[in-house]
């Protein structure tokens, strides 16, 4: 039976930041966002609230700052490396992620099968965003079975990666997990635990496990 590995994206393919971090750096307003950051990891903003404050701080956001946010982020080392072995073991690969998806999706370039993201317009913004596409942590859940149905896998045939509170809940319906630079929200519910900067590292920890 093929497997499904799950990855989340902010502190976790991205070390010790955010995608929305990222982007903003690029506009000269990454202090802003990182109090963002702060305010939804304490749980003082909703997911959406959170969309509706970087959206108004990207008013002039361009395609080439998300190119450059892109490129210039913190990356862990060995991703395509990890997902181009599991596409060889016929096992599927999806990033899943409450950053924008206009971000997200860039890394079907480096071998996810699918990536999902919050949904916000196109870059540069002629539209307004809508905060009802915004992800959270149960909806994180809600697409892995979505992709289980796609890849014609189930739960049981899942692997988690995540760092925070917002992998929770996805991590106690799977079998296996990583916690991957994790913070104390996943100690209690995550097979495994990695700390470092390589993805194949981590990946080691369930390539075997079938």
């Amino acid at each position: 039976m093929a497997r499904l590995h799950l990855f989340d994206l902010d502190g976790t393919l991205l070390h010790g930041s955010s995608a929305p971090v990222q982007i903003s750096r690029q506009l000269g307003l990454e202090a802003e966002t990182v109090a963002l950051d702060q305010a939804i990891g304490a749980g003082l903003i909703d997911p959406s609230e959170y969309a509706q404050q970087v959206y108004a701080l990207w008013a002039s956001l361009t395609e080439a700052h998300v190119v450059a946010a892109f490129e210039d982020a913190p990356w862990l080392a060995r991703i395509r490396e990890v997902w181009a072995e599991i596409r060889e073991q016929g096992d599927y690969c999806a990033v899943v992620s409450l950053s924008p998806s206009f971000f997200v999706e860039r890394l079907t370039s480096w071998g996810a099968h699918a990536t999902y993201g919050s949904r916000f317009p196109a870059v540069p913004f002629t539209e307004p965003v809508d905060p009802a596409g915004a992800l959270n942590a149960a909806a994180k859940v809600l697409i892995a079975d979505r992709l289980c149905e796609q890849f014609g896998v189930t739960r049981a045939d899942c692997v988690a990666y995540g760092d925070s509170a917002s992998d929770k809940d996805l991590f106690s319906v799977v079998p296996l997990s990583v916690a991957v630079n994790a913070d104390h929200h996943l100690s209690d519910v995550s097979t495994h635990s990695y700390t470092g900067m390589d993805l194949w590292d981590a990946y080691e920890l369930v390539r075997q496990a079938r």
